[in-house]
């Protein structure tokens, strides 16, 4: 059987030990996983690495999760790449504002465990048969 490339995932995370715990899970469940943990380096690495599926935090120092949604959208060679916003902004106006700049996926930290993100991953580079219950 062919072994498939792995997909990759670009985890960007200011909280460092949030990010070490993301990553050491994404990579036993099979993924190449990246981490950056500010939103300048999230728009290199997004060209760079070129990831299948980036897990963005909204609060972050220099860039703000959301602008770097922003420009990843409307910039052609990261237009496509999916983007799941992993946030502790739970109110219904950020979800808006990320639905509204095209952000894939959206997830409160506080309402998520790891075994969540690591299922709607999967869901969103369509490695599941059906969308996980809400």
């Amino acid at each position: 059987m062919e072994t498939e490339a792995k997909k990759k995932i670009l985890l960007v995370e200011d909280d460092v030990a949030l990010s070490g715990v993301y990553k050491s899970r994404l990579d036993m469940e099979g993924f190449e996983t990246a981490t950056v943990n500010n939103g300048e380096d999230a728009l290199s690495a997004a060209v760079k690495f070129k990831p299948d599926l980036i897990l963005l935090d909204a609060m972050m120092p220099k860039i703000s999760g959301f602008d770097v949604l922003d420009i990843l959208r409307n910039t052609a060679e990261t237009a496509n790449i999916r983007i799941i916003m992993l946030t502790a902004l739970s109110q219904p106006k950020d979800k808006e504002r990320a639905e509204s700049l095209g952000v894939d996926d959206y997830l409160v930290k506080s309402q998520v465990v790891i075994g969540d993100v690591v299922e709607r991953v999967k869901f969103h580079l369509g490695m599941l048969e059906q969308k996980p219950a809400e």
